[in-house]
């Protein structure tokens, strides 16, 4: 089974042109499906008064917000873009409070003007487009059910205005290329202005899309701020425990080096060797911690020249296509890179994979970043681990993670960062960048 996960707003799936007729047909039948919960939601509203409506309520809202849901789903395959969910969370928890938001919130009543909506015209746009393929259909095979089918059955269409022959009944046949051509060019754009329509209910409005917004750029300023105080705990960790403690021992090496040096030379001399050995020690792990903030290859060669020379790290082969107009903005820049390196280290250690393949591309005012190996997959995105992390980096860029990896693999992880044409460089940036 394939495992997706996703950062957000992923591309919808489209349905394929022969698959539409039924989508359309079975839409028709669930837009009369919901006319049920139109009526359960608005009996349950008056009824809190004795307080049978709010168990009602707690049952059915959710009922037609999943209802909702599968239509924003389905409907977005026919937009191209995907309808999100408007709603409210509740401020705190509790049953009370949920209901208190849920019946202040205007998408809840708009979900339910949509169900009566959806009912009337839904239907109608829906069973038209899916009547004129089936009409189609009907009509282009009549000759086989005039020949199939007992006298009487469908000799005589039309409520018997004339009566047809295996023969004649191929007369029939243009009224179905007719049905067909008029599907063609009208079925797809019924299904298309039955998704605005529900779009212009379903999704959110202008407040809504702006307070969506500022929960998202919350919710990530605040990915970033923990994951800014994991690093510079991290950086302080390393600092302490490697650097700092190498030297201090290489302070009191160098201290009891002159107190040895006129009485006991040759001790003074492998003290000052100690010495020095823990200072070569102590500047690699100041150079391996300054790599881990912001590495000097990335600075001096650009992405491009530092995801081939992460590429060339691994003990598989690793292919590089980089296909990127410039250079992107350090910050974006460095989030890319360690996306990459944290995604070619889980591919290393759990992927058992004998090839991996980076591409890098711009399109679309987007940095478009494809990790992919040929190992055994099974790969998701679960707090704490490295892809979670990648997640987490990319949010606070906006940017989005989508991980394919049935079991068996391959494993592809996708990930993009905005990045506008205006912002590339076309000129190296510095080394401070």
């Amino acid at each position: 089974m394939t495992t997706i996960q996703t950062a957000a707003k992923a591309p919808p799936v489209r349905f394929p042109r022969a698959a539409q007729p039924f989508v359309a047909l079975g839409l028709a039948v669930l837009a009369e499906i919901g006319i049920a919960f139109f009526v359960l939601n608005v009996v349950s509203v008056p009824l809190i008064a004795v307080w049978v409506g709010i168990p009602m309520l707690l049952v059915f809202v959710p009922c037609v917000r999943w209802f909702a849901n599968c239509h924003r789903t389905i409907l977005s395959s026919f937009l191209g873009v995907r309808i999100e969910r408007p709603y409210r969370k509740p401020p705190m928890p509790g049953v009370l409070m949920w209901l208190r938001t849920t019946l202040s919130d205007p998408a809840t009543w708009r979900d339910i003007a949509w169900l009566l909506v959806n009912a009337v015209i839904g239907f109608t746009l829906n069973l038209l487009s899916a009547v004129l393929f089936l009409a189609s259909v009907f009509y282009l095979i009549y000759p086989f059910l005039v020949w199939v089918t007992p006298d009487g059955v469908f000799d005589q269409p039309f409520g018997g205005l004339f009566r047809l022959n295996p023969l004649t009944a191929f007369a029939m046949i243009p009224l179905g290329l007719v049905a067909f051509l008029i599907w063609s060019a009208s079925g797809e754009r019924l299904l298309r202005a039955n998704a605005y329509l529900a779009k212009s209910l379903l999704g959110p409005t202008e407040s809504a899309q702006l307070a969506i917004r500022v929960r998202e750029l919350a919710e990530s300023r605040a990915d970033t701020v923990d994951t800014q105080a994991a690093e510079l705990r991290r950086i302080e960790r390393d600092l302490h425990d490697g650097a700092q403690a190498r030297l201090a021992a290489l302070s009191m090496n160098l201290g009891m080096a002159e107190e040895m040096v006129a009485r006991d030379p040759k001790q003074a001399a492998a003290l000052l060797t100690e010495a020095r050995e823990s200072a070569s020690t102590a500047l690699s792990e100041l150079r391996d911690l300054v790599r881990g903030i912001h590495p000097p290859v990335l600075a001096d060669r650009g992405l491009d020249g530092a995801v081939r020379a992460l590429a060339l790290t691994c003990p598989f082969k690793v292919d590089v296509m980089y296909d990127v107009p410039g250079r992107p903005p350090a910050p974006v820049e460095s989030a890319a890179y360690f996306a990459v390196a944290e995604a070619l280290a889980n591919a290393v250690k759990y992927s058992a994979a004998t090839n991996a393949w980076i591409q890098i591309t711009h399109e679309e005012e987007r940095l478009h970043i494809l990790v992919g190996d040929d190992g055994v997959g099974g790969a998701t995105v679960t707090p704490g681990g490295g892809l979670h992390g990648i997640q987490r980096r990319l949010a606070a860029f906006d940017g989005t993670l989508t991980v394919v990896s049935p079991t068996g693999g391959p494993t592809t992880v996708i990930m993009e960062l905005p990045c506008e044409s205006s912002s590339l460089k076309i000129t190296p940036s510095s080394g401070t960048a």
